[in-house]
């Protein structure tokens, strides 16, 4: 009776954890880290958003393999060292298979020092610091463009069409402002412009005329600066309000494309460009259905951030199905070899400059226009035509 009693036991036990009902075996966990609170929400709450409309896709169509995809998300409050630890939870405590976001580049560079020793596969989706895919790290691997590679859709415009002689260069002193800033001043050295002034600020000022009149007093034909939305926002209100009018001013992503910018901005957001990675009436696969999708769901436009954790989703979705096993290193293997075409771009790992495990995509330039974010450059692409010159002094009337 009791071998009998053993052995019913023994098969309950193994039916159990052959079935779907069981946690262990009803989800395939990956880890995603994010700025849910902090400075940088605005960007967690848009790439959060659209991590979750991309769950409930690959989910509706059968999840990994018959298994649905859980995402367990952790904040990294703009924090590298919240964000390292953020990333030891997910490993060691939550026993997450795969790690991905990474927006800022201070906190995705410490999540992929995390991920490297660890040996667990890391998806970026935007943090662009070049030196992140530079270390020769094989488990961290990044599908948004690194942040040398942002002024190459300004470079033709400025060639072409704006032809200035001098500029400004405006950061925030990060990893990501820094790296922008050098390959920007770059830009200007191949291009014969004359850099007059270049400097960095520290993130959470309010008070950046004392930097903009040192600006006007050089007078630039261009001014490029690299800010989140509060700073960018803030540094184009204290233009206005000092009537700095250089030929054009570009903003290097990130604050510059997203909604808040515009909000927070009003009128001095007018006529302002901006480098960008994408827009939605590119000819990716499904491009506009999410651009349409997001706006439906969250009554709020959506950016190439949003399109980045969209893409970021579909592609960590893509290499779990095809990885012999959730093992670190057949995942590994499984995400070095990805060929897939997202909302974002196609997405293809490859070695460039320095760079190891890196997309490669081009880069565009955005324009708002009357309120609406545009895509202006290249011409065969736009959404409508630039506008420049600019009349200042109309424009801010």
């Amino acid at each position: 009776m009791k071998k009998t009693l053993f052995l019913l036991a023994l098969i309950a036990a193994v039916v159990g954890l052959l079935s779907p009902g069981v946690s262990a075996q009803e989800t395939v966990k990956v880890g995603i880290i994010l700025p849910l609170t902090g400075a940088q929400a605005a960007f967690g709450e848009i790439e959060k958003n659209s991590f979750i409309m991309a769950l409930e896709e690959i989910n509706a169509a059968g999840g990994i393999n018959g298994r649905k995809l859980e995402l367990v998300f952790e904040d990294d409050t703009g924090k590298p060292e919240v964000a390292r630890s953020a990333a030891e939870k997910l490993i060691n405590k939550d026993k997450v298979v795969m790690l991905g976001g990474g927006y800022g580049s201070s906190e995705t560079f410490a999540i992929a020092g995390v991920a490297q020793q660890s040996r667990m596969p890391f998806l970026v989706n935007t943090g662009s610091a070049d030196k992140i895919t530079e270390q020769g790290w094989e488990y961290v691997f990044r599908l948004n463009p690194p942040a040398s590679d942002y002024p190459e859709g300004l470079e033709s415009f400025l060639k072409e069409v704006v032809k200035p002689q001098t500029a400004a260069i405006l950061y925030e002193d990060s990893n990501f402002g820094t790296s922008s800033s050098k390959s920007f001043e770059e830009t200007c050295e191949r291009l014969g412009i004359k850099v007059l002034v270049k400097e960095g600020y520290s993130k959470g000022g309010v008070d950046f005329k004392p930097l903009l009149v040192k600006v006007k007093q050089a007078n630039p034909d261009l001014v490029y600066m690299i800010s989140y939305v509060m700073d960018a926002a803030l540094l184009m209100n204290q233009s206005m309000e000092l009537k700095l009018m250089p030929k054009l001013f570009v903003g290097g992503g990130a604050g510059f494309t997203m909604p808040e910018f515009k909000k927070n901005a009003g009128k001095a957001a007018n006529m302002v460009f901006s480098a960008t990675l994408w827009y939605q009436t590119l000819p990716y696969p499904g491009a506009q259905e999410y651009f349409e999708k997001y706006m439906k769901a969250f009554g709020n436009e959506t950016e190439y951030h949003g399109a980045e954790a969209h893409a970021a989703a579909h592609v960590i979705a893509d290499t779990l199905k095809r990885a012999k096993s959730l093992a670190p290193e057949d995942l590994r293997q499984a995400l070095a070899a990805t060929d897939i075409k997202t909302v974002f771009g196609p997405v293809k790992f490859t070695s460039y400059k320095k760079m190891t495990n890196q997309n490669k995509l081009p880069t565009y330039l955005v324009q708002w226009i009357d309120g609406k974010l545009e895509l202006v450059w290249p011409r065969e692409v736009a959404s409508k035509p630039y506008v420049f010159p600019i009349d200042w002094e109309k424009i801010w009337k």
